[in-house]
């Protein structure tokens, strides 16, 4: 089957009758629930379904994963959208080398459930585990390790891209590697990724050796940000949003790794790849608009902050409780009700985080506009023509759609870009063009290279064109 992905004449005439499958026509979102989008919707089990799909009409197509965008990177309103979550095969894995071919489809939890057993995990992982790597690579994912082991792209060898022609080009650091970079991170927009080789890491046991560490400002949490950095490999801070004053930035910092068979309590070390699953509980219905509001949050942070009263050292974490705290609550996108939120992640450099981070805090603790969720990592060093990490320090913050909120979220956008600084195109609803074009600086680069991948722009998404991403 791999040899006949490399070889586009191949495919095309050995399933030339292949046609593409029925649509559906329904409302689509991202995570955040906004914006709403009709578009029809296809759903190909085969490679040679998805070729018909692509080549079938003119009208303009975007993939999409696991839904887990949060704004409107996956939509493609009034036009088509190819749903790859059927191509979602395991092909192959080198156990010695630790590289995994799989299509697409896979997801990152669909990887732990089969290979945490065997001693190995994904290198890089956002916070959620519920998403493809065919998404993941769209949009470079970071996670917890960034400052230590960058972004995904910094492990997927290769990858076979189909164009809008029905060709299929293998892609990598030394084969068509200007259609690579302009892949990862570039949103879809070059092309469908069908296969991709992986490089997994070696671990000895499900659980991580870290610390939680109370910081009682700001300052305090980057210093224990840079404190630990070289010792742990993973790092991530709460931050609390509502809080002022002397308390503005009051956080609590997760640090670990990966922990080794003599780190383990000898009851944990007799079975240590394997941890039980634990209840998820569910937010069964959208809860009503009043539910989040600046002081129902300011309460939460709060206890929150005060239930985390001492620091501890060596602690040892199961890798769910340390990755993916927010998987544990099914459909917990429904705490933000009907009107959906809007997830704002933005990242300064490093000279300018320290007073980018304080300067958002305080506009946010003014604004009375406190974030629910609030997440502070650091970034190290990275690669790709749109990729949104850069060294510095990042801060995600999830915000209810509400009257106002993009005027506000306007503001924000200023003082990010005044100090050098760029928002994530994954979780972005509303971002302005002319402030998206300042931000990447290496897009005209991109255009260059979306133009020879896709002349006809056929390759388009609603994030695309409110963006103006498309070649001129």
């Amino acid at each position: 089957m791999t040899a006949a992905l490399t070889d586009p004449t191949t495919l095309s005439s050995s399933h030339r009758r292949i046609d593409a499958p029925k649509p559906r026509h329904a409302t689509l979102t991202g995570w955040g629930r906004y914006p709403l989008s009709e578009s029809d919707i296809y759903r190909p089990e085969k490679i040679a379904e998805l070729q018909a799909v692509i080549t079938s009409n003119a009208t303009s197509l975007i993939a999409r994963g696991a839904g887990r965008a949060y704004g409107d990177a996956a939509l493609n309103d009034q036009n088509r959208v190819v749903d790859l979550t059927r191509l979602d095969r395991m092909l192959s894995f080198d156990p010695g080398a630790a590289i995994l071919r799989c299509e697409a489809g896979v997801t990152i939890a669909e990887i732990i459930d089969v290979f945490m057993p065997r001693g190995f995990f994904p290198p890089v992982t956002p916070g959620t585990r519920f998403v493809t790597l065919g998404g993941s690579i769209a949009a470079d994912v970071h996670g917890k390790n960034h400052h230590r082991d960058s972004s995904l792209a910094s492990h997927v060898t290769s990858f076979d891209l189909m164009l809008a022609s029905g060709e299929i080009r293998r892609c990598s650091r030394n084969e068509n590697p200007e259609l690579f970079w302009a892949t990862v991170g570039g949103m879809g927009l070059t092309g469908v990724i069908l296969e991709l080789e992986i490089a997994l890491r070696r671990i000895e046991s499900a659980y991580l050796d870290g610390e939680l560490i109370r910081a009682p400002n700001v300052d305090a949490a980057i210093e224990a940000f840079e404190r630990t950095d070289a010792q742990y490999g993973y790092s991530v801070a709460w931050i609390d949003c509502a809080s002022s004053g002397s308390a503005l930035g009051r956080s609590v910092l997760n640090v670990g790794n990966f922990a080794t068979l003599d780190q383990l309590p000898e009851k944990l070390a007799q079975d240590p790849l394997n941890i039980m699953p634990r209840l998820s509980p569910i937010v069964p219905f959208n809860l009503p608009g009043f539910t989040l509001n600046s002081l129902t949050v300011r309460a939460f942070n709060a206890a929150l902050y005060m239930f985390h009263r001492d620091s501890a050292a060596h602690m040892i974490f199961d890798w769910d409780r340390f990755f993916y705290p927010l998987d544990s609550i099914r459909n917990w996108n429904r705490i933000y009700g009907k009107r959906g939120f809007v997830q704002y992640q933005c990242v300064w450099p490093p000279e300018e985080s320290r007073a980018g981070l304080i300067e958002i805090l305080e506009a946010i603790a003014g604004s009375r506009r406190a974030s629910f969720l609030a997440v502070l990592k650091k970034f190290g060093a990275q690669d790709g023509l749109l990729s949104f990490p850069m060294p510095g320090y990042t801060l995600a913050l999830d915000f209810p759609v509400t009257d106002g909120l993009f005027d506000f979220l306007d503001s924000l956008d200023a003082m990010v870009l005044k100090r050098g600084g760029r928002v994530y195109l994954a979780k972005d609803a509303r971002l302005r063009p002319e402030t998206f074009r300042a931000m990447y600086p290496n897009l005209a680069k991109w255009q260059q290279a979306k133009a020879v991948a896709d002349p006809n722009d056929r390759f388009s998404s609603s994030l695309s064109r409110r963006l103006g991403m498309d070649p001129a």
